[in-house]
Order: structure tokens, then C-alpha cells, then sequence
């Protein structure tokens, strides 16, 4: 029996990508070509702040004494975590050298990029956990300089919870700066900033887009658009825990998307009656978000079997993946396209979100088909070299030359045969006995 869905997603209105994209073509030329005075005038119609852009060390450790010893520590607590799992990954890239054929020796090297910039959202929520998991990982796979911007909140300032991780994190430059324009400094390298190599960090539809246009010129992480998640749960799952999970996520805002797969109709129905009362329970306005995305985005979907919800989630490819399942090995081996797995009812997605380690800037709207997260990788160049000593060099002038010149490209075969002349004691026209 083919999958059933007991809860669907409604059909949405045409969205407006094309308005989107038109706002921020028209700021990025104007920041283009008047930069600082240009955010400014921004940062103070958008944000409402007309103070520094530059956030000072006299600035950041007057926030610091002010939040209490408590959230420090549990900062702390999720910046080890993230460093220690950012410190293995940067482990794992290593430098090699193999020698192909005798003389033909290639390797591979490493490079941190120069200057990174990382985006940490603001407004509805202060997103403390986006700091610590962008620039942590920056510094960690070595970035000799991170820049990091932030909304600034009217008559107040970036946050203090945040300038303390942004410090704890290693950023290099802070800027009191959002949206678009905080982007577009960063890019240009603005307000004393290094120009960025690469732009990073999760945002709304704007500084995603201001990100995607940027492209080419300066790298970025993804093209992200809102988070997703789905809960991949049996018999043995609690409904109750479901429910929440689901919750948890929904409570993003009205256009993320959450589905529950699974192969228990009791469950299903369980969960799709706890829902409500959970989201019921939220304050404002995350009772709104969680409502207009359960309401009109969720999908409960009935399998026959655990290879059946596998494939959904494939075909799916959720930005989280979270099992509540039996046989959770067979789960973690069978899996192969999501932004980050979370296996079994002691995990949950919010972990991921705030403490636990690996990185929360994960793709979305199915991109894991062909893209991880956020990780040190982003911020290494893997490069390679070669080298070839007189052992390898017969051979391989005389085959570059005739792949070459069987391509049509003279100049090619040429530069590879002036070396048969130079170095080899064998003649060209006799290496190359078809002439």
C-alpha cells in the first residue's frame, strides 16, 4: 500500500521571490555605491539605531558584566561543545602527497580562507546558539579574521547575550548592523571590517537573497530558506514527545514546514490531537508562528513499513531528521539525505538548534540532495599541487601532447613538447611518432 497522508500541506499563494529580489538588487547598488553613509541611513530607518556601527571593547565588556554568571556558563557550556566537534572535523582534513607514477608526485593542501563574515539574525528571538556555531567554526578551522554583524534593537544595542557569545566565539570586528546592509559592509569590507572570503550565518528572506546575489564575488555558505524538520517515528515513539518535537520547530514562523512519517495510525492520531494543545501553550508570538505552520504546512504521513518512511525522508530531504524509532543503527546506515540526523527519543532537534555540537546551519528546502552544513570544511580551500621530476616526464609530455592536438589545442601539445626537446634525451618526433 502506497503512502497515505493523514494531514496535509495546503496549496500556498504564489510567493513573492521576484518582489524580494527586486528590494535587494536595488540596496546592494546603493550600498555599492554609498557604503557607510548608506547603512547608516539603513541602520537607522530599519533598525532604529543611530548609534556606533562599530561595536568598541569598552561596548562589549559593559554588556558582558551584565549578563548574569548563569547564562555565561551555559554559553560556555555550548561553545566547548561546538569547538570540540568543529576542532575534530578540522582533524579530518588532512594534507597528503602520493606519487602517481615514478617523477609525477600531486598533492593536496588545506588553506583557511582570509576573512570571514558571519550573520547573526535578530529580531523576533536573540539568536545566542547562530553566534557561537558561525564564528566558532570560522576561527577553529583557522580564519585569520571574522567579522560579525548583528541587528542592533532601538535605544539598545545588539544584545548582550549575544555580544558575549560573539566575543566568546573569537569574533575579530563586530558590527551593530542588519538585513541587507549589514551583508553588503561586510562584503565590501566596510567600517574597518577585512572584505570578506566567504558570507555566512542563517537569516530572513532578505539577507538570504542580498547572500545569493553576493555569490560569485565572495563565497556563502548555502542559499537557506526557512527551517524544516521531520519526525520519522514507530510504536515505541511517545506521542507526547512527537508532539513537542513538532511544536519545537513549527515555532519558527509560519512558513516552516514539519512533517511526522509513520507507521503507527494510533500514533499519528494521538499526536495530531496533542499538537494543539501544545502549541496552545506557547506564548506570543510563537503561538502564531506554530499555529499558520501547523495549520497550513504540516504533513502527517501514514508508511507500511520503516524502508517506506526511509524513502519519504529521501525524497524529502529535511533540513532535521529526527528518529523515534526502534533499531535506530539501521536508521543512522540507511538515511543518506538530510541536513543533520537526530536518532532517538533522548535527542531532539532543539539540542542541535542551541548546544549539542554539530552545526545548525544546515540546508534546506531538500538542498541536502547535494550539500551538507555549515562545518570547518566551508572555511578551507582544499588546493592542490604537483610536481614532476625527469622519472615521469617522457611519458607524460608525450601523452599530453596527443590528447592535445586530438582536442585541436596547439598551444597545449606545443608546451608539452618543448620539454621532450629540453629535458629528454628522447627526440619529440620520435616520442611522438605520428608527428
Amino acid at each position: 500500500m502506497a503512502k497515505r497522508y493523514l494531514k496535509s500541506a495546503q496549496p500556498q499563494t504564489c510567493g513573492t521571490q521576484a518582489d524580494t529580489s527586486d528590494a535587494v538588487r536595488i540596496l546592494l547598488a546603493q550600498m555599492a555605491q554609498g557604503g557607510e553613509d548608506r547603512a547608516c541611513e539603513l541602520a537607522r530607518r530599519l533598525d532604529g539605531w543611530d548609534g556606533p556601527i562599530v561595536v568598541s571593547s569598552d561596548t562589549i565588556e559593559r554588556a558582558i558584566a551584565t549578563v548574569p554568571q548563569a547564562l555565561r556558563d551555559d554559553i560556555a557550556y555550548a561553545h566547548e561543545n561546538i569547538r570540540r566537534f568543529a576542532e575534530a572535523q578540522r582533524a579530518g582534513c588532512v594534507d597528503m602527497q602520493v606519487e602517481l607514477r615514478p617523477g609525477l608526485i600531486a598533492g593536496q593542501r588545506h588553506i583557511p580562507l582570509s576573512a570571514a563574515a558571519a550573520y547573526v539574525p535578530g529580531g523576533r528571538y536573540a539568536h545566542i546558539a547562530s553566534a557561537l556555531m558561525t564564528i566558532t567554526t570560522a576561527k577553529v578551522a583557522g580564519v585569520a579574521h571574522v567579522t560579525a554583524a548583528s541587528p542592533p534593537r532601538a535605544g539598545q544595542g545588539i544584545p548582550a547575550a549575544i555580544l558575549y557569545a560573539m566575543h566568546l566565539a573569537g569574533a575579530d570586528h563586530i558590527l551593530a548592523l542588519g538585513g541587507v546592509q549589514a551583508v553588503a559592509a561586510m562584503a565590501q569590507g566596510l567600517f574597518g571590517a577585512c572584505p570578506a572570503d566567504i558570507i555566512v550565518g542563517p537569516g530572513n528572506q532578505y539577507v538570504a537573497e542580498a547572500k545569493r546575489q553576493l555569490f560569485g564575488p565572495v563565497g556563502i555558505d548555502m542559499f537557506a530558506g526557512p527551517t524544516d524538520s521531520m519526525v520519522l517515528a514507530d510504536r515505541s515513539a511517545d506521542a507526547d514527545l512527537v508532539a513537542w518535537d513538532l511544536v519545537g520547530q513549527a515555532e519558527h514562523g509560519g512558513n516552516s514546514p514539519v512533517w511526522l512519517v509513520t507507521t503507527d495510525p494510533a500514533l499519528a492520531s494521538k499526536v495530531m490531537a496533542q499538537v494543539p494543545l501544545c502549541i496552545a501553550q506557547l506564548p506570543e508570538p510563537n503561538r502564531s508562528a506554530a499555529t499558520t505552520a501547523w495549520d497550513m504546512l504540516a504533513e502527517v504521513i501514514l508508511c507500511d513499513t520503516a524502508a517506506e518512511m526511509a524513502q519519504v525522508a529521501d525524497d524529502t530531504g529535511p533540513e532535521h531528521l529526527h528518529v523515534q524509532a526502534d533499531n535506530l543503527d539501521w536508521w543512522r546506515d540507511r538515511l543518506r539525505v538530510y541536513g543533520s540526523l537526530f536518532l532517538g527519543e533522548h535527542s531532539t532537534v532543539a539540542f542541535g538548534d542551541k548546544a549539542s555540537g554539530p552545526n545548525h546551519v544546515l540546508p534546506t528546502s531538500g538542498a541536502a540532495r547535494y550539500t551538507g552544513g555549515l562545518s570547518v570544511h566551508k572555511f578551507l580551500k582544499c588546493v592542490t599541487w604537483q610536481k614532476v621530476t625527469a622519472g615521469a616526464l617522457t611519458d607524460l609530455a608525450r601523452v599530453t601532447a596527443h590528447i592535445s592536438r586530438t582536442e585541436g589545442m596547439e598551444g597545449h601539445a606545443r608546451s608539452a613538447d618543448i620539454r621532450l626537446d629540453k629535458f629528454c634525451a628522447m627526440p619529440r618526433l620520435a616520442a611522438n611518432h605520428k608527428g
